[in-house]
């Protein structure tokens, strides 16, 4: 890619489902839950910029939804991508796991489902990391741990 208006020229046409924009510093990529896995996989095979390094994933809890956050890069072009999609649910979320195609993700899935309590669907081994069973999600912003006094302001 020459520049990254290239790129997202490209994203655009590649994933007509979502939202594809420039963000503050890399092209970002905003779709529905459900088409999650597949637009995963279509970056991943892209042509001539496969995104097939996973950088990172994590959450982040807007109180009324979660916002899932992938960062990719092309080890061809060194090119970075974002791909955000939103939670609704934010009693039960969950979505589909990307570790089939990253297997790096399956860590990265694990501790969001630990300190979260996002369910990652098809994951091959989704259970706690950190906290016990019963302990809650200490990063949701709801979080109340009444033995420790720990508690987020309102």
């Amino acid at each position: 890619m020459d520049n990254k208006t290239d790129l997202v020229e490209v994203l655009s046409k590649l994933i007509p489902l979502g939202k594809v924009t420039m963000g503050n510093q890399y092209p970002e990529i905003i779709v529905d839950p459900d088409k999650l896995h597949e637009t995963a996989l279509a970056l991943k095979n892209l042509k001539n910029t496969p995104f097939d390094f996973l950088i990172d994933v994590t959450a982040v809890d807007f109180v009324t939804h979660f916002l899932l956050v992938f960062h990719f890069e092309s080890t061809n072009t060194h090119e970075v991508i974002v791909l955000k999609t939103q939670l609704e649910d934010h009693d039960s979320p969950f979505v589909d796991s990307v570790s089939d195609l990253w297997p790096t993700a399956e860590f990265q899935e694990r501790e969001i489902f630990d300190l979260f309590g996002i369910r990652f669907n098809n994951h091959p081994d989704l259970r706690r990391l950190f906290m016990e069973d019963d302990y809650g999600y200490p990063l949701r912003k709801d979080f109340k741990d009444e033995i420790n006094i720990i508690e987020y302001p309102n």
